[in-house]
């Protein structure tokens, strides 16, 4: 099964098509086992190429001893990327998606997605905050757009499961405007559903919470950020979903004690 867009079936055509496409060549951005991530150009348009060449038993064998489904390719990303469509959340541009193979542990799979140019993640964009602050309101607006984005996700039984400040994409362009463009990214491992259970909840939002611990964000922008993301009154909120901001912010601490071995700086009026 293969699915190319116009500018890329005249380039891959015949029935070698699928195996020219693994064996594309570019500047590597990341490679596992079983798996590839490269850019690459054709036609002076610039390109990703996730490829998927089998994940084998032992993998599939230790997702599923931990009560995991595992992602045997790119049919996860590409599925995700359809359902942002759907949503309305800017992500990636499909380009051409393929897969072949009936054995679950030897299936290949690949996504193309078109480059996106002229963004800036917001970790980059965020990191230097606390010495060069940013004026107020463009702060306040890309709160509001990654709350936005979180609350479509989660409402409509969508979770990311790596869900930091690092996958938002912002156009640089469009950091000053009233709504900054972002694009999500990063999708290989959204989990669909009817309804995104809790613990996968408490995962998201404790992820992007201790992407943002040493960006110098105050009680009250935290406080922006959940009146965007429930769009109820803060005392709703705060009343209802007390448990749920607990064990968010619990999450949050103990990841980022487990990888920088220390406390994060809370800001003032927020308590363990």
């Amino acid at each position: 099964m293969i699915e190319l867009r116009a500018d890329l079936a005249k380039k891959f055509s015949g029935k070698a098509a699928f195996d020219r496409i693994l064996a594309l060549q570019g500047e590597v951005y990341r490679e596992l086992a079983g798996r590839r991530t490269l850019r690459w150009e054709h036609d002076g348009h610039g390109y990703f190429a996730k490829l998927h060449f089998g994940v084998g038993w032992r993998e599939i064998l230790k997702n599923l001893l931990t009560f995991r489904l595992p992602v045997l390719g790119a049919e996860n990303e590409y599925r995700a990327i359809r359902r942002c469509e759907e949503l309305g959340i800017a992500t990636m541009t499909i380009a051409g998606y393929g897969r072949r193979g009936w054995n679950p542990a030897r299936q290949q799979s690949f996504l193309i997605t078109d480059e996106l140019v002229d963004v800036v993640s917001l970790e980059d964009v965020c990191r230097d905050w606390p010495a060069s602050p940013l004026q107020p309101g463009i702060k306040w607006s890309l709160i509001r757009e990654v709350a936005a984005v979180a609350r479509k996700l989660h409402e409509n039984g969508v979770n990311h499961r790596d869900f930091y400040l690092c996958h938002f994409l912002a156009k640089r362009s469009s950091l000053h405007a009233a709504t900054p463009e972002l694009h999500l990214i990063d999708l290989h491992r959204v989990q669909l559903r009817r309804q995104v259970p809790r613990r996968w909840l408490v995962k998201d939002l404790g992820g992007l919470l201790f992407s943002t611990f040493d960006i110098g964000l105050s009680r009250r922008d935290w406080l922006r950020f959940l009146r965007a993301y429930r769009g109820q009154p803060l005392r709703t909120i705060l009343t209802d979903d007390r448990d749920l901001l607990y064990d968010v912010l619990g999450r949050a601490i103990q990841t980022y004690r487990s990888d920088f071995g220390k406390d994060p700086f809370l800001p003032r009026g927020i308590h363990v």
